[in-house]
């Protein structure tokens, strides 16, 4: 995947979450009957600008700048320059407090809207997800000591429904994110549904960058098939080595191999060194010599060969189910979702103040750009429902109590609503500081982690 392709959507998306963001400032701000001068997606020199009178007579600069990384809405006040007697009453600085946060609000605002519109369409489109199928990882993990056992299917965790193995992951972080225990609902192979405890204790869920089923022991569970490769990534080392769709594996260096998982396990500890593999074909064993390709990743060098296992599709049905709402439902389950993703980031990013969960976890624009083209090459819905987390993210984020953001401004709002009069400038000045070194501070840790991630 070109870094022109993540760049591009990358671009996309922000520049659409800015505009929703931006528009709910812009369109109260006009409600509210403060004079708009100018509407602009990004930052720095203006790329494409043009006018537009309102029928108030208002002549509003619409702008596109070079840096896509933001926006802004420039108000009519008096704090920002000369502003005559005729428009005093329109100036920004001039309105109610009620006005002011209204405006200020309304950005965040418009953000959650939009997740819940774009979460609306993605359940109106309907998406095909893994089902909630449990396998175990480590015998003397916690998942295998609360009972679980492989094959299981998750139904339940605590009262909330399950529907997909990413929607369980979601459950158990959101509910075990303080440790404790959970009550998950299981069916088991043979159909029985059993209740089973998962005690987390004082685990701290993200208190390490990581998988967190993997400190947990849970992994998807695939049922025994023959290892019929499904098909070679071209330039691969399985291509290389003669590996072909319809192969059958028989064995790997001398040893009869139990499953693709364990051929998997086997592969990452054989980097660049080579592996005798047995298989057949029509009817007819070869021996083939691969050499599993070197990947590092943050447990070290791992090899990798590049094939995949065929599915029968039965077995892909039986996987995997397909999840549609028509549109009323889908607005019942988009809110829901909106509701659960924002209070979710909210209680993460409280862990990471108090030191509870790693600051690896943040992400930057080098991360969110990779996603932000792995989405859109999966599908229309994979890159709606990226755009949603995002911009609940972005809601969030802005609502923070940190001057320079609009959760500072609101502050400074609630503040002078309940002393009865404005902050000071020299205050605001400090706060401002403030607020532009705690950003600074963020930002730098974000790209450090991404610059890590590159590296692994």
């Amino acid at each position: 995947m070109s870094i022109l392709h993540n760049i591009f959507f990358f671009v996309l998306a922000i520049g659409v979450l800015v505009t929703f963001h931006e528009f709910g400032h812009f369109w109260v701000a006009r409600k509210a009957g403060v004079k708009v001068l100018r509407f602009s997606i990004g930052f720095g020199r203006p790329l494409v600008s043009w006018y537009r009178k309102t029928p108030q007579g208002d002549n509003i600069e619409y702008v596109i700048a070079a840096l896509p990384l933001g926006g802004y809405v420039k108000m009519l006040d008096e704090r920002e320059g000369e502003v005559s007697e005729a428009d005093r009453g329109r100036a920004f600085n001039n309105q109610s407090v009620g006005k002011r946060f209204a405006i200020v609000f309304a950005g965040p605002a418009f953000n959650f809207m939009l997740a819940i519109v774009l979460y609306w369409l993605v359940f109106m489109m309907g998406v095909t997800v893994d089902r909630p199928f449990i396998g175990i990882s480590d015998s003397g993990s916690i998942a295998a000591s609360a009972g679980f056992h492989p094959g299981e299917e998750v139904l339940r965790v605590g009262d909330t429904e399950v529907n997909s193995w990413n929607d369980f992951r979601m459950k158990v972080l959101d509910q075990g994110l303080d440790g404790g225990d959970l009550e998950v609902l299981v069916r088991t192979p043979d159909g029985a549904e059993v209740s089973r405890r998962l005690s987390l204790g004082e685990t701290q869920l993200l208190e390490k960058e990581g998988d967190i089923f993997q400190q947990i022991g849970f992994q998807q569970w695939w049922p025994d098939m023959p290892l019929e490769i499904g098909g070679v990534v071209k330039d691969s080392a399985a291509e290389k080595a003669g590996l072909q769709k319809g192969d059958i594996i028989l064995a790997v260096d001398g040893k009869k191999v139990e499953s693709w998982l364990k051929l998997v396990e086997t592969i990452r500890g054989k980097a660049k060194q080579p592996m005798q593999f047995v298989v057949l074909r029509d009817g007819e064993e070869k021996v083939l010599t691969v050499i599993p390709q070197a990947r590092e990743t943050k447990e070290g060098e791992q090899g990798v060969i590049g094939a995949w296992q065929r599915v029968p599709d039965d077995v892909r049905e039986m996987l995997t189910r397909r999840i549609e709402y028509s549109p009323l439902p889908a607005m019942g389950h988009a809110v829901i979702k909106t509701w659960d993703m924002s209070s979710l980031t909210l209680r993460v990013l409280w862990k990471m103040v108090t030191g509870e969960a790693a600051l690896s976890n943040i992400s930057g624009p080098i991360t969110i750009a990779t996603y932000a083209g792995v989405t859109a090459s999966i599908g229309l819905v994979s890159f709606l429902s990226f755009l949603a987390v995002i911009s609940v993210s972005l809601g969030v984020l802005n609502l923070l109590p940190i001057p320079m953001l609009d959760g500072g401004h609101l502050l400074y709002y609630l503040i002078e609503i309940v002393k009865g009069s404005p902050v000071s400038e020299s205050v605001e000045m400090r706060g401002q500081q403030i607020g532009i070194a705690l950003l600074a501070l963020l930002m730098t840790i974000a790209i450090f982690n991404d610059i890590q991630r590159l590296l692994q």
